[in-house]
């Protein structure tokens, strides 16, 4: 079993959704999910951000409800009254145990979730805090930014470093 035993801060994880109402009585919780890496991640565990601190959580069940909504069931949690304290906590999953894609398979826009973008001109822009991919234009949301997801945009990507240096063009940042 995985544990959470590696420095955990928002540097060595990336959020990848929140947690917005109970299920059912049993304590279940459903979250709203950018990505589902848990799933294909070797994990047992996510972190619940409280009061400014990534605590770690046990999975002891998750099932898929839609394509961006789960419900999950922590380990300890069993009624509604004991979930309903974790509604809106954000969930982070750490970079160290993000699998990376085997073979022929291709990196989505989503695997760069928590990578930092840096510009030409702008210099650094932040960290992508999630990808919004539910229009036919991907954006990398970054703090206030939110810009294209695009391989034109893109000069280069260094994975040891976890940084995308982009090329963006001009007015871009201002819209």
């Amino acid at each position: 079993m995985n544990t959470p035993s590696e420095l955990v801060n928002t540097d060595t994880c990336y959020k990848i959704g929140v947690i917005t109402r109970t299920h059912g009585t049993r304590g279940e919780l459903s979250m709203n999910f950018t990505d589902d890496v848990w799933d294909r991640a070797d994990a047992s565990y996510v972190f619940l951000m409280i009061d400014g601190i990534l605590v770690p959580f046990f999975l002891e069940a998750w099932r898929f409800r839609s394509d961006s909504v789960a419900l999950l069931k922590f380990q300890d949690i069993d009624t509604s009254e004991s979930a309903q304290e974790w509604v809106g906590c954000e969930v982070w999953f750490p970079h160290s145990l993000t699998p990376e894609p085997d073979g022929d398979e291709e990196y989505t826009w989503r695997h760069f979730t928590g990578w930092t973008v840096i510009d030409q001109e702008a210099g650094v822009l932040g960290n992508i805090d999630h990808v919004e991919d539910s229009t036919s234009n991907t954006l990398f949301c970054i703090g206030q930014y939110m810009i294209p997801a695009n391989e034109a945009f893109i000069s280069s990507i260094d994975a040891k470093t976890r940084t995308i240096h982009t090329i963006l063009p001009q007015g871009l940042l201002e819209l």
